[in-house]
């Protein structure tokens, strides 16, 4: 006999997440299923500054806000700005503000799945289709073969969404650019000049279709971003299971840079982790299609370049919820008003992250993010 769901969250993602969360508080429950075999399956990422107006919202409407504020990252909020010589021309203090405080991803998450009922999210389940049947519902297929049925599905699978193909054709496409992830562990202790470059909050070094972003986050690691403006194929060309090697064809890009800067890649513990960037096209919408709808990613994939991503994703599962709240009984009422605020609002960020990109990687860099963050002021 199949399992029917009345509604079914496909990623346990931050999105997804909160999603679940703001139903759960309003009573109404939700299946979650997640591809990864538990909650501890891989690292989550690095820090995340979380807006008042978005994310700080969502959580509020999660009824998690101050557990989020008891986990934020003292002095995350500070900047510093360099050049390719390593010259300082922003290095900005951590005001307190608490506009946009910083937490780590996986601190973030588990305090999500800390608030949801034992057995909410299905680990180990991944998607490999769904189709419609008929009248809003849906038949979603996992990898091991078995199937359920649900009167509503919500797409929180991430950039690649296996749901995303019932309401629309788009496809991420790559944006020029393409990161190198590493670490530096223990940094105080272990790598104490790094961490003097860097500082203690957001650190960007930036030239001409290159740079670096790194955080100092709470686990007293530098995280690290080796960015290059370059062909979608580079990264095939470097056998990233060979650390050394992999280290060596990414200091080929930064040959002139200060050696200070260079250390960030040298000194890097472990191995580096190449990240291509992707985007769904600015402005990307769909027609109303029953019993489905996407969220976070799946909806709007941009790139990092406008801080964005994951408070976009945690205030669309927060609308989304509180729209189901407000239209008992009438789910195709919820998502008709939740995709009306959701698609001018995301392709506003999605127009300010591609900008953002073009700026951060201008011939001229770091002027242009300087010049940004001036008129801002």
């Amino acid at each position: 006999m199949t399992t029917r769901h009345p509604i079914a969250i496909i990623g346990a993602g931050l999105g997804g997440l909160t999603l679940a969360r703001v139903l759960h508080v309003n009573g109404i429950e939700a299946a979650v299923f997640d591809l990864d075999a538990s909650p501890s399956a891989r690292t989550q990422g690095g820090m995340l500054d979380i807006h008042e107006e978005s994310g700080q919202e969502a959580l509020r409407a999660a009824g998690l806000h101050e557990e989020f504020r008891a986990l934020v990252h003292p002095g995350g909020e500070a900047m510093r700005i360099l050049d390719q010589h390593a010259v300082v021309h922003l290095d900005e203090a951590d005001d307190d503000d608490g506009g946009r405080p910083e937490i780590a991803r996986g601190d973030l998450r588990d305090l999500l799945l800390g608030s949801l009922p034992e057995g909410t999210v299905r680990w180990g389940a991944k998607i490999t289709g769904a189709r419609p049947l008929g009248g809003g519902e849906h038949e979603v297929t996992l990898a091991d073969g078995t199937t359920f049925t649900t009167g509503l599905l919500i797409g929180a699978d991430g950039a690649w969404s296996k749901v995303r193909p019932l309401v629309s054709d788009a496809e991420p496409a790559y944006e020029g650019v393409s990161f190198v992830e590493v670490h530096l562990h223990d940094a105080e202790n272990h790598h104490p000049a790094n961490t003097a470059l860097v500082g203690g909050g957001m650190f960007f070094a930036l030239g001409a279709g290159k740079g670096f972003l790194a955080h100092y986050d709470s686990t007293g690691s530098l995280h690290v971003y080796i960015a290059l403006k370059t062909a979608e194929d580079w990264i095939s060309t470097i056998d990233f299971s060979d650390t050394a090697a992999a280290k060596t064809a990414v200091l080929e890009h930064f040959g002139d840079w200060d050696a200070r800067l260079r250390a960030l890649i040298t000194d890097a513990d472990g191995a580096l982790t190449p990240r291509p960037i992707h985007a769904l096209p600015t402005g990307h919408r769909w027609d109303r299609v029953p019993g489905v709808t996407l969220l976070g990613d799946a909806a709007h994939l941009m790139s990092p370049f406008a801080g964005e991503g994951a408070n976009l994703a945690m205030q669309d599962g927060a609308e989304l919820g509180l729209a189901l709240a407000t239209h008992p009984g009438d789910a195709e009422a919820a998502l008709g008003t939740y995709e009306q605020a959701l698609f001018p609002r995301s392709e506003a960020s999605a127009t300010e992250s591609a900008q953002s990109l073009l700026v951060c990687f201008a011939e001229d860099s770091p002027k242009p993010l300087l010049e940004l963050f001036a008129s801002y002021r």
